[in-house]
Order: structure tokens, then sequence, then C-alpha cells
């Protein structure tokens, strides 16, 4: 059953039009999971025309600090991010690690999300089969795992729901799994929801309260919900939340079909 802490704010099973960078209507020390894809840094996305490396850089960071003081002391922060570019590359998660040292985060590895089955022929040209400039094509994601003060939970008050089967294959450091469609899932950037039940079930307990501060279609608030997790989303797009709230109601009619919870 889903068994809301009495002593927290009614903040959580809501989303909000705002800005990750600012979450203001989230209480401190108050969220178990932060689940997040920023984002990828490209001026080509609308909300991104003039948007320089380091201004992107100091909207993750703004976005982590804030992490810092919603988390509870153990909570967990991931976050899916992509490296960008060829001439040159840039390795935002090296980015985001250091940014993690300076905010005081705890390390807890990187997790590589393989995407190979599902990307299909297409090539990165550089140039063809030549060592004048060949040009690699990713065809894998970064998951950055992070903690609050302390690598363990203190007294949880949820049950675990990962089985061992799942907890054998999603403490290895590469997850082979497809990504989604963009055009299916209306959201240009999407990923599978397959991705955020292994973290959700790897990193929370039934009941926690799970953040995504950059949260697009809402994925990752979709999934919480058929987890028996509460869920909190932020976005600064209107249409996107509309269409996050459309996956939760479906997930929540899916989920009580075994019963109240």
């Amino acid at each position: 059953m889903l068994v809301p802490n009495p002593k927290r704010f009614n903040f959580y099973d809501r989303i909000y039009l705002g800005d990750a960078t600012n979450m203001k209507d989230i209480p401190s020390s108050s969220v178990h999971l932060i689940f997040t894809s920023p984002p990828y840094f490209e001026a080509k996305k609308e909300y991104q025309k003039e948007q320089t490396l380091d201004q992107y850089l100091v909207m993750i960071h703004c976005m982590m600090r804030e992490s810092m003081r919603v988390l509870i002391n153990g909570g967990r922060l991931v976050v899916n991010i992509a490296n960008v570019g060829r001439n040159p590359y840039t390795s935002i998660n090296m980015h985001i690690n250091l940014m993690a040292d300076g905010l005081k985060f705890i390390k807890r590895g990187e997790i590589i999300w393989d995407k190979g089955a599902s990307t299909g022929g297409s090539t990165a040209w550089g140039s063809w089969r030549s060592a004048s400039n060949p040009t690699l094509r990713d065809v894998h994601e970064y998951l950055l795992v992070f903690s609050k003060c302390s690598a363990k939970r203190e007294k949880p008050h949820g049950i675990n729901s990962v089985s061992a089967a799942d907890f054998a294959v999603s403490t290895q450091s590469v997850w082979h799994i497809s990504s989604v469609s963009a055009k299916k899932r209306k959201h240009p950037a999407p990923f599978p929801i397959e991705l955020a039940r292994r973290i959700i079930d790897l990193y929370s307990f039934v009941g926690d309260i799970v953040l995504d501060p950059f949260m697009g279609s809402g994925t990752t608030l979709e999934t919480a919900v058929l987890m028996k997790r509460h869920y909190v989303g932020i976005d600064i797009m209107p249409e996107y939340i509309k269409l996050a709230e459309q996956y939760i109601n479906t997930a929540k009619k899916e989920r009580n079909k075994n019963g109240p919870t």
C-alpha cells in the first residue's frame, strides 16, 4: 500500500509548472529518489536556441544543488545524460561528476545504458571507410548515481520491491535496454519505462517519493505510479504537463486493477 509520511506536506502526487533550478514547492529533506534526464545540449532545440554550454552547465549545477536540498539523508540522485559533439567532443558526464564533488554528493558509480540493439543502421559519417576523419556514433548514455550524505538509507519506511533476479541484473554496470520512439511518446527525447523501472526498483522502497525535475512526458512519474511510489514532477512546458497527466492517469488505472493501494 502507498503510505505517505504524515509529517510531510502534501506536495507529492503533483506536477508543478516551474524550473528545475528552483524547486521552491518541494520541502527540504523530503524526497527519497530523484531520477531525471536533463535536456540534451543541442542548440537546435526550441528551449536552447540561445543557450551556451556554460549556461547549460549552470542549469545542471543549480538542479543538483536543489536536489541536495530536497533529498533526505541517504536519498539518491540518478542523472541520465548523454555526451555531445564530435569536434570537439564534450564530456557532459565528466562535468556532472565534478559538480557532484563540489556539492558534496557521494558518487556511487556509473551505469552504461547500451541502446545498441535499437540504434538501426545509421552512421555518423565523418569520413566513410577512411582513416581521414572517422566519426564515432553514440549507442550509449550514462546513468550517474549519487547519494546525499550517506550511502545507506536510514530507517526506511517502505518495503523492497526488487526481485532477486532483477537485483542481479540491475547491479551490473551495463544495462541493455532499447530506446523508445519519440513519435510514439510525443516527446523529442524520451527514455523507456524499463529504464525508470530499474532505477526506481533498485534505489527506492514502496511508498517512497520519487521526483523528476526535468519531467518531460512523465516517464519517471508514470513508472513511480505503476510501482506504488509517490511522484513529483516539474517542467517548464505546459504541454508536457498535460501529456504527463494523461500517462499518469492511465498508469493509475493499470495499478488499481489489482485492488486499491
